[in-house]
């Protein structure tokens, strides 16, 4: 079986596993379950209605309570209006035009209001997402079509291991090097103080150089985001070239479009941010359309529209032939005025694209009709450690050359499918093409996050022992004296792990870690002000473990005492944060031995690196260190004298 083949086989295994979850979440529960599960708004209220492209009509609707629940609305998704009086039958299908805040915009397919939208228990149901899987289907097909041509197959073949990546002599980009100074120190953290790094340096002259292929492997801390940005800042000044950049998740899209912009580059934001800023929202397609010259006049238009309609309602349905031939007139009145908004917001959007020196997107978002054509000599694929290869795909056949950024000994991306993971839609084209083409690859060797021993073991592991720490973080602490590193070794402390439904919890770690975080925190009260209080996070792979967690904290009035610096989640939400202080509960504790999806072990890589200045794991080692991993881990401790017993805290 051909590559795409193979991998369209594999994506239609993971469209029906996707396919059979939703349904069994959303078709079985209730409205407050799948408010719950982030999958519906309920109650909402009906803000505004306008017609948009297609004659369709367009309603902004607002939640109005729950407003703290997180969603997975988003723009471009597909989304039904509902009524929960008769919730099966009164629904109308459209898709997510907008959505920010507790405001979203959906384009029904329909030209107007049906009458039940008036009774009220209005709701907004998340539909099953097959326009993503459409796009990649069609995106793999493309893609196994084109591997043939001379020309437009070339970056195919060089991606999927047939041809070799080429590069040209390029002198280096006009940007300096890092200095070494103590001004440093003011820097933020996971960027380069001031200009590039070296290793910065060599990946963006790898960029400027390359003729189909460049890979920025950035490990954590080490500013891939920084070097992204300047790297291109340059391919526009040098070529004066429009550059796509895309990312498998709206927030990683948001960063990008930020740091290009506070760069004086000219972006253009496809799609709608999920953070919601100014700042954002000035970069959005509606948000430049909005500002255009000729907008006023549309406006005008929309609203000749809207009263041809309206008069054209007013007949009923008994009336003669003249009336019916004025309704007529008046839906064609309607629909003429409607082609001219068409034909000027097309003339808008054109003038916008042709002013855009960089278009950021998602994956997916790369082929919105609305820059579905555009083709681009370069296409940026930052997280692609974390993105699915099919849609990849999506935004690498608008390519000449392409940037893969990431890290691949990071998490992958999630796979719903277990057969569809094991066949390899779980290996990113990333990882793929760092073995394939190493001569493309550039590591971002210096981190401005971690303390060196912080850092040490995951350097050791994953990179190769090339990673190191910036002067300015390397020997940062808490306060003098205290130790970067702690694993607290439970064994023997009869903390057993428990079996709650699917899920798994350790009630006695649970129990010793908030205490040890109380006494912490306490120590830690005395020596800084509620200002500059060092931020925590409390990471547990196992979201029962991570509920039992957050309830002992509600129930310890010291760590309430600092709402905003102390969080508890799962390893993958932490993904691409940092903390001051991070705490890691193993939660796995057995006579078998087990540890589940802890072997893993670029999971624990991310848990393991989000710490500036303390890291501190508990976990039994008797049950972890049966994986050499972990039992390396543990050594690396007690190398560095940061291994202690959980009994010497007992009281």
């Amino acid at each position: 079986m051909d590559y795409f083949k193979a991998l369209t086989s594999l994506l239609k295994t993971e469209q029906a596993e996707d396919r059979r979850l939703y349904k069994e979440l959303a078709e079985t529960s209730s409205i407050n379950d799948r408010r719950a599960a982030g999958l519906a708004w309920y109650p909402i209220a009906i803000r505004d209605t306008e017609m948009s492209r297609g004659d369709y009509l367009t309603v902004e609707v607002e939640r109005t309570t729950h407003q703290d629940i997180n969603h997975q609305l988003r723009f471009g998704a597909s989304a039904a209006l509902f009524s929960n009086h008769d919730a099966q039958n009164d629904r109308v299908e459209g898709t997510i035009s907008f959505q920010g805040g507790n405001r979203l915009k959906i384009t029904l397919n329909t030209d107007e209001l049906p009458d039940w939208a008036r009774d009220g228990k209005l709701g907004i149901d998340l539909l099953f997402d097959d326009n993503s899987y459409t796009e990649m289907f069609g995106a793999l097909r493309q893609a196994g079509t084109w591997m043939e041509k001379a020309q437009d197959g070339r970056l195919i073949r060089v991606l999927t291991g047939q041809q070799e990546a080429r590069f040209e002599e390029t002198p280096a980009a006009a940007l300096p090097t890092s200095p070494r100074s103590s001004s440093a120190s003011a820097a933020p953290t996971g960027a380069a103080p001031t200009g590039l790094n070296p290793s910065q340096q060599a990946a963006v002259d790898k960029i400027l150089s390359a003729s189909d292929l460049a890979i920025v492997h950035g490990p954590p801390g080490t500013g891939k985001t920084t070097t992204l940005v300047q790297a291109i800042k340059a391919l526009v000044q040098r070529d004066g070239e429009r550059v796509l950049v895309v990312a498998p998740s709206n927030t990683a899209v948001d960063l990008l479009s930020e740091r290009l912009a506070d760069q004086g580059l000219r972006v253009l934001r496809i799609g709608n941010p999920a953070r919601v800023s100014d700042r954002l929202q000035s970069l959005t397609l509606d948000s430049r359309m909005a500002d255009h010259s000729s907008i006023k006049e549309i406006k005008k238009l929309k609203k000749k529209a809207s009263e041809y309609k309206d008069m054209a309602h007013k007949y009923k349905r008994n009336f003669g032939k003249a009336e019916r031939d004025q309704r007529k007139a008046l839906f064609d009145e309607a629909r003429n005025v409607l082609k001219e908004v068409e034909r000027m917001e097309q003339y808008i959007l054109d003038d916008v694209l042709a002013k855009a020196q960089v278009v950021t997107a998602t994956l997916v978002g790369a082929n919105h009709y609305t820059v579905r054509d555009l083709r681009y000599p370069t296409v940026v694929i930052d997280e692609a450690g974390q993105a699915l290869e099919p849609a990849c795909w999506i935004p690498i056949l608008k390519a000449q050359r392409v940037v893969l950024a990431g890290d691949h000994c990071q998490l992958p991306p999630t796979v719903k499918s277990d057969e569809a993971a094991r066949g390899g839609l779980g290996t990113t084209l990333l990882e793929k093409n760092v073995t394939l083409h190493p001569e493309a690859v550039v590591l971002l060797e210096e981190q401005y996050r971690m303390h060196d021993t912080i850092m040490g073991y995951s350097s050791n592991v994953f990179y190769k022992g090339r990673l190191k720490a910036h002067p300015t973080v390397a020997m940062h602490r808490l306060f003098e004296g205290d130790g970067p590193l702690a694993f607290i070794d439970t064994a023997g402390c009869g903390y057993d792990e428990k079996q709650e439904g699917s899920g798994l919890s350790n009630p006695e770690e649970a129990a010793f870690l908030i205490k040890h975080a109380t006494q912490l925190v306490t120590e830690l009260a005395n020596r800084y002000s509620a200002a500059d209080f060092p931020s925590i996070a409390i990471i547990s792979p196992y979201r029962n473990q991570v509920h039992l967690l957050k309830e002992l904290l509600e129930h310890s009035s010291i760590l309430k005492s600092y709402p905003d610096k102390i969080s508890v989640n799962t390893i993958d939400s932490f993904q691409g944060q940092e903390r001051d202080i991070v705490y890691i509960g193993m939660t796995r504790s057995n006579a078998e031995s087990k540890i589940g999806f802890l072997s893993d072990i670029r999971r624990m890589n991310v848990a393991m690196t989000r710490a500036r200045k303390k890291l501190i794991v508990i976990g039994d080692s008797a049950t972890l260190s049966q994986q050499p991993f972990y039992a390396d881990f543990i050594a690396y401790a007690e190398g560095k004298e940061a291994y202690v017993s959980a009994w010497e805290f007992v009281e």
